[in-house]
């Protein structure tokens, strides 16, 4: 038996929240997972938000995550993280990237971006894992695959094994970028922490 999972991922636009959520389809329909996945576009060109909603199961009729039923938050970007937290359940996990990507309001000068928002969050008392997966990206050799790197942390906190989602990743990814994308995703799956 298959035990559902909800995976919410968010960031803004050009993070790669799409392809990541990509990836954990094809290596979650490898293993027989029945998968439904939803994806919102608010302005993503400019930098608007991104929301994956990825639901896994032995059958799964609804892409949709109500409040409070997430399993795994993955936050490309830390004020993503903060807008979308009500979403996790209780007992859930936050992957969060520590980067700060200022939305057009801020650039504006209409609204300031919001401090110590991975404290805030920490001062809840939710299980979160922060990684500074651009920092990690550039370090394998590329800037962009700071979203493999994420990845791989929520890699290891699935019942999915590895290998499964090296195979998703080569079935994803262009073959001129899967070396670079393989270390991105070997960085945050070491990374990772499982469970607590």
């Amino acid at each position: 038996m298959l035990k559902p999972v909800n995976i919410l991922m968010v960031g803004v636009g050009g993070q790669g929240t799409i392809l990541a959520s990509k990836v954990l389809a094809a290596a979650a329909q490898a293993v027989g997972y029945d998968i439904k996945v939803s994806e919102i576009h608010g302005m993503a060109q400019r930098g608007g938000s991104v929301v994956t909603q990825v639901r896994l199961g032995e059958k799964v009729y609804s892409p949709l995550i109500s409040e409070g039923e997430a399993d795994v938050i993955l936050a490309f970007e830390e004020l993503e993280a903060l807008r979308w937290l009500s979403y996790l359940k209780p007992g859930g996990k936050l992957i969060i990237n520590n980067q700060q990507i200022s939305p057009v309001p801020v650039l504006a000068g209409a609204a300031e971006y919001p401090q110590n928002i991975i404290a805030q969050i920490q001062a809840r008392g939710i299980n979160v894992q922060v990684l500074q997966a651009l920092d990690m990206a550039i370090a394998c050799g590329n800037a962009k695959s700071a979203n493999v790197v994420l990845l791989g942390a929520l890699a290891k906190n699935s019942p999915i094994e590895e290998k499964i989602w090296k195979d998703a990743l080569a079935a994803t990814i262009p073959p001129n970028l899967l070396e670079v994308n393989n270390a991105a995703f070997t960085a945050g799956f070491t990374a990772g922490t499982a469970g607590r």
